[in-house]
């Protein structure tokens, strides 16, 4: 069972979709035993830094979103669902994060001729390729919607990188754990190929 966990902000019905579409059901929730009992686990994110952490604070999802990256269930972060997984965000001010991730969330200051939030189509340029952009070459169009990007302490988990002005990190990968700045369920055909890749780890060796 694949869970997406509802903490009241995300794209919620998007992403849901996007797994049906890939023939993969995926559930929302915010009960936390269902997230503790899920095969994989989505935590997408749209808004602000501080109301989300504090809402997965409310809802008692943060014991179990984190007893699931640390089991080595796959574990997908999307857009404010990655940038919550570092140690502070500088958003409004000086948030504490989740911390499962060494590094902070910045704000973009860009040179002239560039706006912010970034939004629309970009490309991401591989640093490594992670199983889920198994299939796509380097350069692969995904949608963008952010002010906001990560920047990580260790320069080993970063996948790809995206240029907005200058390069930054656009998605991560750490053995289970995978989380992308781009948004998948806005990216046409190749997210539902980012999507289908996710639902399948674990899968294609029991086949």
């Amino acid at each position: 069972m694949i869970a997406i966990i509802d903490y009241g902000m995300g794209n919620l019905r998007s992403v849901q979709k996007a797994f049906e579409k890939v023939g993969h059901p995926a559930v929302v929730t915010n009960d936390p035993a269902v997230v503790a009992k899920a095969d994989k686990i989505v935590l997408p994110g749209v808004g602000a830094f501080e109301d989300a952490v504090a809402e997965l604070r409310s809802r008692k999802l943060i014991r179990p979103v984190l007893a699931a990256i640390d089991s080595g269930k796959p574990f997908l972060g999307i857009c404010l669902g990655l940038q919550m997984l570092f140690d502070v965000s500088y958003e409004n001010g000086r948030h504490k994060g989740l911390g499962v991730l060494r590094g902070e969330v910045v704000r973009f200051d860009l040179p002239q001729g560039y706006s912010v939030p970034h939004m629309g189509w970009n490309q991401v340029d591989f640093t490594r390729r992670p199983p889920l952009l198994e299939g796509m070459a380097p350069g692969t169009y995904f949608y963008f919607v952010h002010s906001y990007y990560v920047v990580p302490e260790d320069a080993h988990i970063v996948a790809t990188t995206t240029d907005y002005g200058s390069p930054f990190c656009s998605m991560i990968w750490r053995d289970n754990l995978f989380a992308s700045q781009f948004h998948p369920e806005k990216s046409q055909t190749e997210g539902l190929k980012f999507f289908r890749n996710f639902a399948m780890l674990g899968e294609k060796a029991t086949e």
